[in-house]
């Protein structure tokens, strides 16, 4: 805990860059020497709506990966869905508009010491996390496997991306318009045993997340996620994005998601009691 955010720092940010790609945008910003700091599984929280608006609030978004030798000096990648009002705000920030940010924030995903086979399931623009983790584990040694699933073709990010990311790529959709019709999770536990899975690693809606865990239980497979609540401060003060989430003695407790997270150790989390009075 002690040493969570201790690389975190607030700037002033450069947009690079906003290119829409399918329904989402992907934003290039330039953020310096942090891109050095940043890790898969970090995010940043970004203040949304200009000097006058009413969105008080910091809006937090994954960090897809980060380039410390780009052209324009280190830079992150976002892909931003453009659903409520702060992500639409910063949807359309242009080329040189100027950003309030924290980053890198809350905790990363942990990297195998050792190769070892991997497993990757993304749910929507969830997954953008997973192609920067892809190169990292690439890079160690490891067998990188990926799954995509949506509920149609055009929530998929990137599947040419990830295809060149990865030693395999399947993709699920619920209605069937890309892929394999169904849901992600199906061939989880197929793929357990075909391929030795040592980790998973999961980006996406928090039903999906449940179910990796659920198959996952009873079997030497790790389950690293990263959850998806809501962060209305990303630094641990406002509690609105706790989770209920045992210790190793079965003792629950409600842990922040920006602190303790977003990437948890999926077996502790209780999921069960997500969302519920304790």
């Amino acid at each position: 805990m002690a040493g969570i955010n201790k690389n975190a720092a607030q700037i002033r940010a450069n947009v690079v860059s906003n290119k829409r790609v399918g329904q989402y945008h992907q934003l290039i910003i330039n953020i310096g020497d942090l891109a050095q700091t940043c890790r898969p599984g970090n995010f940043a929280a970004i203040s949304v709506g200009g000097e006058n608006s009413r969105m008080v609030l910091r809006r937090a978004f994954a960090i897809s990966r980060v380039s410390a030798n780009s052209p324009s000096g280190g830079t992150m990648e976002l892909i931003v869905a453009p659903h409520g009002q702060g992500s639409k705000w910063l949807c359309a920030q242009g080329e040189g508009a100027i950003l309030d940010i924290v980053v890198p924030l809350g905790t990363a995903f942990g990297i195998p010491t050792e190769p070892v086979q991997v497993l990757l399931v993304g749910g929507g623009y969830g997954s953008a996390p997973l192609f920067g983790l892809a190169e990292v584990l690439n890079a160690k040694g490891c067998r990188v496997d990926m799954l995509l699933g949506a509920s149609t073709a055009s929530k998929i990010y990137a599947p040419m991306e990830g295809k060149r990311a990865v030693n395999s790529l399947r993709i699920y959709t619920e209605d069937g318009s890309m892929g394999q019709t169904g849901r992600v999770t199906e061939p989880i536990a197929g793929l357990i045993q075909d391929l030795n899975i040592a980790v998973i690693y999961s980006c996406g809606p928090m039903a999906m997340l449940s179910a990796i865990d659920e198959i996952a239980r009873g079997t030497d497979v790790v389950h690293q996620c990263a959850v998806e609540e809501s962060m209305a401060c990303g630094i641990g003060i406002c509690m609105t994005c706790v989770l209920p989430v045992a210790d190793a003695d079965g003792n629950i407790s409600m842990l922040r998601s920006c602190i303790d997270g977003p990437v948890m150790d999926g077996s502790f989390v209780q999921w069960d009691k997500v969302g519920k009075a304790l």
